[in-house]
């Protein structure tokens, strides 16, 4: 019977999207096609996720998941939130550092970060604020897709002159409405006591779902949601970061290790082939008039050589779990689809990347990291034939542990002249519009634990499912609950009304009575 609950689950998902779809397309869109940005759409008829997500947002509620759906659609075209790119944006807005994206939270959640003091209310600018958060939200849904954000109100040294409820309004928005499913928690640090009133304002234009989401810290509590590593150093962090520009500073991804110990830049590389250049020719022109003596080859060594290699790469890649799941891309089809699962035990300390070529040239590839000095991978950069695959091993080194903030970045290219091609030259002078980058997260497994716990795990996973059904539970009540008042008012109205009327009635009445009193008394 449990088996078939979740494809029950899944038929039932499915109904409710294609609802969706059809009441959009005969409710939304009927009145004009020019209504929407056909870009916003197109996206909206394909990707079941984002139709989901809006379900989701809204408790599975069709009528209300329209109703935000419309909402945003309707903002997308009116900002032009698929044309906003750095460009369109002004430079001062990138310099003074007020927004950005760095860092993550203990539960490996990307950090928005907004510097409150750096935030001066100006009306010339608010439109271009508000398209400035949007380029941030976009670019990281682009490079991150279904990936939630922690949003952090660093609110150091902040004041009155600094709060402009406009901004904050529009920034809740973004989640509540033009991006559902965005919001992980939002932090809001060391608020001064002068801005309690502003954010009780702030409370009453969030919706249920949303204030479980809000988080108030001192500066001593806010590494309960992130770690030091990952705090600035006034926040009683240990980051060293400091925020320039350019470059756009959300890009953490460096070269990982090869098995073998460091991988070489491309710049050593170029600088190391130089010196051996010249060191062949010199040493050919000093030993031009030494014969070489004939090198001796055991070609039986050779082969049996060759093949323990090969028996070697297939252990390592049999003791590696294969992926389950697959991403289609463009040029390559990456296994695993979004994270990669690490784990203390021996075999959970290696996973395994598969780059199927589905393109009819070679396709370069790399490999890059947000924790180079924690992991190996081999191969970190190669290339794929046509319709062939390359297995990649990534493994944990010494006695690293996998984390939830790390992240994995595999970079694709189609080389159109193979042959000629060095791929460190190649990298260098392939476009970036030509490059196809996908993105891993780790996650990181539960300890084996041993078959007498195993009880008291079962009863804890169900009190934990348990507890998320009473959650779900608690907020259909509370949405209810807030429907059935705002009925409630409407009656109460409604019942004052009619209260109002009979006492007029009454009082005519009795007037009708005394009149007719006063005709039938004798003159």
């Amino acid at each position: 019977m449990a088996e078939h609950e979740p494809q029950q689950g899944e038929q039932d998902l499915e109904k409710k999207i294609e609802e969706t779809r059809q009441r959009f397309n005969n409710e939304l869109l009927q009145d004009s096609t020019d209504k929407y940005d056909s870009r916003d759409v197109e996206k909206f008829q394909q990707d079941d996720a984002l139709v989901e997500a809006y379900l989701t947002w809204r408790l599975y509620v069709v009528d209300d998941a329209l109703k935000m759906i419309d909402e945003s659609l309707l903002w997308r075209k009116e900002f032009g939130i698929n044309d906003v790119s750095e460009s369109t944006i002004p430079r001062w807005m990138f310099e003074t550092g007020a927004v950005y994206l760095h860092g993550y939270d203990k539960e490996g959640n990307k950090l928005f970060w907004f510097k409150v003091k750096l935030h001066i209310k100006d009306a010339k600018s608010v439109v271009d604020k508000k398209k400035y958060v949007a380029f941030w939200l976009e670019r990281y849904a682009k490079k991150e897709p279904g990936m939630p954000l922690t949003v952090v109100f660093d609110m150091t040294d902040s004041g009155i002159s600094n709060i402009d409820m406009d901004f904050v309004k529009y920034v809740i928005n973004c989640f509540k409405v033009y991006y559902p499913k965005f919001l992980s928690k939002m932090v809001i640090v060391d608020m001064p006591w002068i801005m309690n009133a502003a954010w009780k304002i702030v409370k009453s234009w969030l919706g249920p779902e949303a204030i479980a989401k809000l988080k108030f810290a001192s500066k001593a509590e806010v590494q309960t949601f992130i770690g030091p590593e990952y705090l600035p150093p006034h926040l009683g962090g240990t980051d060293p970061f400091t925020y320039t520009y350019p470059p756009l500073p959300d890009d953490d991804f460096q070269t990982p290790l090869c098995e073998n110990g460091p991988i070489i830049s491309e710049d050593d590389m170029e600088s190391k082939e130089g010196e051996m250049e010249s060191r062949d020719t010199l040493e050919s022109s000093f030993n031009s008039e030494i014969v070489a003596k004939p090198k001796k080859v055991n070609f039986l060594e050779d082969s049996l050589r060759s093949e323990d290699g090969e028996r070697d790469t297939n252990m390592r890649v049999k003791r590696v779990r294969n992926p389950q799941t697959t991403f289609k891309g463009l040029l390559l089809d990456v296994s695993p689809a979004e994270e990669l699962s690490f784990g203390s035990g021996e075999n959970e300390r290696k996973c395994l990347i598969i780059l199927s070529n589905v393109t009819k040239n070679q396709v370069a590839f790399k490999v890059r990291t947000t924790a180079p000095e924690k992991y190996r991978v081999k191969p970190s950069s190669s290339s794929c034939e046509p319709g062939a695959s390359v297995d990649i091993v990534v493994s944990l080194h010494g006695g690293s542990l996998a984390s939830p903030q790390d992240r994995f970045l595999i970079m694709a290219a189609e080389m159109e002249n193979a042959g000629s091609q060095e791929l460190a030259q190649f990298w260098k002078e392939v476009p970036k519009n030509k490059v196809m980058e996908h993105r891993l997260h780790c996650h990181v497994q539960d300890s084996v634990k041993p078959a007498a716990n195993s009880r008291r795990d079962s009863l804890v996973e169900t009190s934990t499912s348990g507890q998320q059904e009473l959650n779900t539970a608690l907020m259909r009540v509370m949405v209810c609950n807030s429907r059935l008042e705002q009925k409630m008012n409407s009656c109460l109205w409604v019942q004052k009304v009619l209260t109002g009327l009979v006492l007029v009635l009454l009082v005519l009445n009795l007037q009708c009575l005394y009149l007719l009193g006063t005709a039938q008394r004798p003159c």
